[in-house]
């Protein structure tokens, strides 16, 4: 095994993921929906924390780890997630519950990403994750930086696409689409823009005017 992988193996064995959110990642594994991985989470409540976070929009909810993550680094924040699927999300209220995240602070919008966006506040998160289907991603991210604060963060897991954005050969749709979204941002004056490879891959984008 190169270092490189040995390295990356050794950061996500060091993370230690609360037995709250573990629980919720075993039952996403169990139900076919891939979450970020746990040392991808512990980047996400550092994000929250660095903010400190009191408005959170989420784009797939998925069944809650990453917003359980997020949460873990700004717990007084509320938190607003979508998702299509109605199970997901009554799967991942629980684990929120559970978690001692308080109905009240947590909000569920069922439906289409591209349908609730518009109707949401510009300027009014501290934080918003992108982790839904590939196809429009340049959609959601135009979105999410609408939505975002001055000074606040978007941060979108998965950016390297199952190790396929850095090989030239792979040029499928949804390889494509981040490299265009990674591309777009990359002189951009607008934003500052690190990407890292923890998990699969982690865009954070930091907005620098309106």
């Amino acid at each position: 095994m190169a270092s490189k992988e040995l390295s990356w193996k050794f950061v996500e064995e060091a993370t230690v993921e609360p037995d709250e959110i573990a629980a919720a990642r075993a039952h996403s594994l169990e139900q076919g929906v891939e979450p970020v991985s746990a040392a991808t989470g512990a980047h996400l409540a550092v994000a929250t924390a660095a903010v400190d976070a009191q408005a959170i929009i989420e784009i797939g909810t998925g069944l809650g780890v990453s917003g359980l993550w997020m949460l873990r680094g700004a717990p007084n924040a509320h938190l607003t997630t979508i998702d299509l699927e109605a199970e997901h999300q009554q799967n991942a209220r629980r684990f929120f519950t559970e978690a001692g995240h308080v109905t009240a602070k947590v909000r569920m919008i069922t439906g289409a990403a591209v349908e609730v966006l518009p109707r949401m506040n510009e300027s009014s998160y501290d934080v918003v994750l992108v982790d839904a289907d590939v196809t429009g991603l340049l959609e959601y991210l135009e979105h999410a930086l609408r939505l975002v604060r001055v000074g606040g963060i978007v941060l979108m897991p998965h950016a390297l696409w199952r190790d396929t954005v850095a090989d030239p050969a792979k040029r499928e749709a949804s390889t494509r689409e981040f490299r265009s979204v990674i591309s777009e941002l990359a002189g951009s004056s607008a934003v500052h823009v690190a990407l890292s490879s923890v998990g699969d891959g982690l865009l954070q984008i930091v907005k620098r005017a309106a």
